[in-house]
């Protein structure tokens, strides 16, 4: 990276990507940099740490935050912590991807667009825009929503059909600081494998279980060992009740076997090496009851 340290018109910088929960803010992340750092599901409100994801290009490197979706309801220690990682990302940003989903735009979006900062540039990202065809009611629906706030762009993309997401990348670059690299440019992120590994298990939780699952249930790496390319990885799904236990395990261990192949399957790809993996179901009632609770299992 010596050359782009020393060429006074690289770019970099940190992009947060903020909305209301399941406008898909991390498949934009992924789709930006071309891999799966950070897990998407149907269930609203996936995320629940702060993700970077790190594209680097000849000119720039963009260091992507994936914050969770900004909670209005159930003022509880879960919904805190998440808040308090949106707002901490958006001080901190040297862009902010606004990310809306087209067509729609109500309370919750507008409750994002009233911690966006003033002094920071923010592009208002108009996400399956593909699903609108019709231009006269794109249009409007734009200018309704520009309408919200000082935009410094407005890039309608489609971030699972890869729509103008080098328009978005062009757009983004113009307003980086002029600076080198903070990462290597094979970096795709800063978080551990460990970590990754856990974030994949969960999303396939989410998949499998769906909306019967409560949000407290989590996951933790127990062990992972490297020898050579192989990584032997053992996890432990956390719940707080049997009947949830039962929910991920399935009719003879159906459900949990679909969830263990989904995620070595995924980790195998993305770690590029064979995975083994085992994964069981404990029940530990009372782990997020409070704040330090979170943090102590790696929440921010």
């Amino acid at each position: 990276m010596t050359d782009a340290i020393d060429n006074p018109e690289f770019r970099c910088g940190y992009i947060a990507i903020v909305g209301r929960p399941n406008v898909g803010k991390s498949t934009l992340m992924n789709a930006l940099i071309g891999a799966k750092v950070s897990i998407t599901s149907r269930k609203a409100q996936t995320t629940r740490h702060r993700i970077t994801g790190i594209q680097t290009r000849e000119n720039v490197q963009y260091v992507y935050v994936d914050t969770p979706g900004f909670q209005t309801r159930h003022s509880n220690a879960l919904n805190r912590t998440l808040n308090r990682t949106v707002t901490n990302t958006l001080t901190a940003a040297d862009v902010i991807l606004f990310v809306v989903e087209a067509g729609t735009y109500g309370q919750a979006d507008q409750q994002v667009v009233a911690l966006l900062p003033p002094k920071v540039p923010v592009i208002l990202v108009i996400n399956k825009s593909d699903r609108i065809k019709d231009k006269a009611v794109a249009l409007p629906f734009a200018q309704k929503v520009a309408a919200e706030h000082d935009f410094a762009a407005i890039v309608p993309v489609s971030a699972k059909q890869r729509f103008q997401l080098e328009a978005l990348e062009q757009e983004i670059a113009k307003h980086l600081p002029r600076q080198g690299p903070m990462f290597d440019e094979d970096d795709i992120t800063d978080r551990s494998e460990k970590f990754l590994a856990s974030e994949i298990v969960r999303e396939k939780v989410f998949r499998f279980v769906g909306e019967e699952l409560p949000y407290t249930s989590t996951v933790i790496i127990e062990k992972f060992e490297q020898e050579g390319n192989l990584r032997r990885i053992f996890a432990a799904i956390l719940v707080d009740r049997d009947g949830h236990k039962a929910m991920i395990i399935g009719q003879k261990g159906a459900k949990l076997k679909d969830i263990s192949t989904q995620s070595r399957l995924d980790m195998e790809k993305l770690f590029g090496g064979p995975v083994y993996l085992e994964i069981w179901v404990k029940v530990k009632s009372g782990w997020a009851d409070n704040e330090a609770g979170l943090r102590a299992y790696g929440y921010e």
